[in-house]
């Protein structure tokens, strides 16, 4: 068990290595960050002070190694615009982020799964029938479309919910129903999909043919072998709603890292974008690495070879 999580964990180390790797090449991907930097009637002068002051004078290999000399000191530079450590700045809005994320989560978790097993329960019925449409529906809708929808009726015409902004639980309704559709849809055709595998099972049928109670064969042999593989899909739903909240945020002004990292985009604020791509992918590679460890917890079939 221990080489396993070793491994688990040398695996996300080199993950995040790439990362960083990406993160660099981002600076000069979108072109000479120095003319950013610099105001047009910038003399040439001025021009080779700035790049000698950031190192863009030397090679490239040797400016990755100063740059990840510097994150290796939780550094990433200072903002072009705000003048703060980019990192900080990241960091201050990730409470935001993951508020949303969370209640996104924990929403479709709720509404998901009891759909899903409802569904499967009531095969073909029109229950099942109507569970389906809607998930399909879920995951058809663009989350942008469905908050300026959610914006129109219960913030224009009914004046119910305030349309954009953070600090109370009214705040956070309608981002985090926007966010959490597409999850929530897609646990409950999950939970479904993987409700009836089972329902299916023989030692199902031997259970319930021993004549079990319906509600032991359900709760402690149907559903605990059905959750087993939604677990994987519910550590890559938390880091993909963590990163996908960029849209949402930005759709009811949340300050979160993903609006953050728009405004940041358009101005060209390269060591913000940087630091937050850096945060939030690194969240995704350690949330899949706990994934996998709780997973061989779960199922004792999973070998740590």
């Amino acid at each position: 068990m221990t080489s396993f999580i070793i491994r688990r964990a040398l695996q996300a180390l080199v993950l995040i290595k790439c990362v960083l790797i990406f993160v660099f090449l981002l600076l000069h991907i979108s072109g000479d960050p120095i003319s950013v930097m610099l105001p047009e009637e910038a003399t040439k002068e001025e021009e080779a002070l700035l790049r000698k002051q950031y190192g863009f004078d030397k090679p490239l290999i040797v400016q990755y190694g100063m740059f990840f000399s510097k994150v290796l000191q939780g550094s990433f530079g200072d903002s072009f615009e705000t003048e703060e450590p980019a990192l900080g700045l990241v960091l201050s809005h990730m409470p935001a982020t993951i508020q949303l994320a969370g209640t996104a989560f924990i929403v479709s978790i709720l509404i998901g799964l009891p759909l899903g097993c409802f569904a499967a329960l009531k095969e073909h019925s029109m229950l099942d029938r109507v569970c389906m449409i809607g998930a399909v529906l879920g995951q058809a809708l663009p989350g942008f479309w469905l908050g300026l929808i959610l914006i129109l009726i219960f913030a224009v015409n009914l004046r119910l919910l305030p349309s954009f902004g953070y600090g109370n639980w009214s705040h956070l309704i309608m981002p985090g129903i926007a966010a959490s559709v597409f999850h929530t849809a897609r646990l409950a055709r999950l939970m479904r999909s993987e409700m009836l595998e089972v329902l299916r099972a023989n030692y199902i049928i031997t259970a319930r043919s021993k004549g079990l109670m319906e509600r032991i064969v359900l709760f402690r042999h149907a559903m605990k072998n059905s959750a087993i593989p939604i677990v994987t899909v519910l550590g890559l739903d938390l880091a993909l709603t963590l990163g996908g909240t960029v849209i949402i945020e930005t759709v009811f002004a949340w300050p979160g890292v993903g609006r953050l990292t728009v405004e940041a985009i358009n101005t060209r604020d390269f060591p913000v974008v940087q630091a937050a791509v850096f945060v939030l992918a690194s969240t995704f590679v350690l949330i899949n690495m706990i994934v996998d460890i709780i997973y061989t917890f779960l199922d004792p079939r999973i070998k740590f070879e």
